[in-house]
């Protein structure tokens, strides 16, 4: 008899079968941009069919990106989503801990997602990006201990986020040099930095800054 030349592969919940092929198709956005990545490729890697992939994300490509992309950013706003206790700083760090981790481990799917520029960008993802940072904003916002933000101190949240994408990206340009406990030390100090410089203009940051002067990280 001779052997089918459709994958074998075990019959799964619909839930259980799309979390496959999101975890694969994840996997493979980790390691490749996303224009470099067909519909055969995870496919291949969830060891099931075309049609199969097809079946549960009849948008094709597009589609299943779009998913994954949102399976992953769901994934990096719980980086930030660390208890309120101890001190600020050392939570700070342990959230950069786990958001380079992420960065590490999805290395060029992380490039690719942050730079643009992919095929497959639209303003679906471009939504989902700033969505995360959005919510590290209000996580940071959070743990400050501020419900109202003014203006002054939003940008300065806003710009540190993007600095800590921008560090992420050349730390991975840079072979993953510094190592990482010690770029994650410097963007904690450049965290206290863009405060302090904000806090010469305006009393809402300055409040912030005076409680962050006696906080610790050991």
């Amino acid at each position: 008899m001779t052997p089918s030349a459709t994958p074998a592969y075990r019959r799964l919940s619909v839930e259980e079968r799309r979390s496959q092929l999101l975890g694969a198709a994840l996997n493979l956005f980790a390691h490749r941009a996303p224009e470099d990545v067909s519909l055969d490729d995870v496919a291949e890697e969830a060891g099931v069919s075309r049609p199969l992939v097809y079946r549960y994300f009849p948008g094709g490509k597009q589609q299943l990106y779009e998913a994954a992309l949102r399976s992953a950013a769901e994934e990096l706003q719980q980086c930030f989503d660390e208890p309120l206790e101890g001190p600020l700083l050392r939570r700070l760090s342990r959230a950069l801990d786990r958001y380079l981790a992420f960065v590490d481990e999805h290395d060029t799917g992380f490039s690719a997602l942050l730079q643009g520029g992919s095929v497959v960008e639209t303003s679906r993802t471009t939504a989902t990006v700033d969505g995360v940072r959005r919510a590290a904003a209000e996580h940071i916002y959070r743990h400050l201990g501020v419900t109202g933000p003014g203006p002054r101190l939003r940008m300065t949240v806003r710009t540190w986020i993007t600095a800590v994408e921008a560090a992420s990206l050349i730390w991975l340009d840079e072979d993953k040099q510094p190592p990482v406990e010690e770029l994650r030390d410097w963007l904690v100090e450049q965290f206290v930095a863009v405060l302090t410089v904000t806090a010469a203009r305006d009393p809402q940051t300055a409040a912030l800054v005076g409680t962050l002067a006696g906080d610790g990280r050991d």
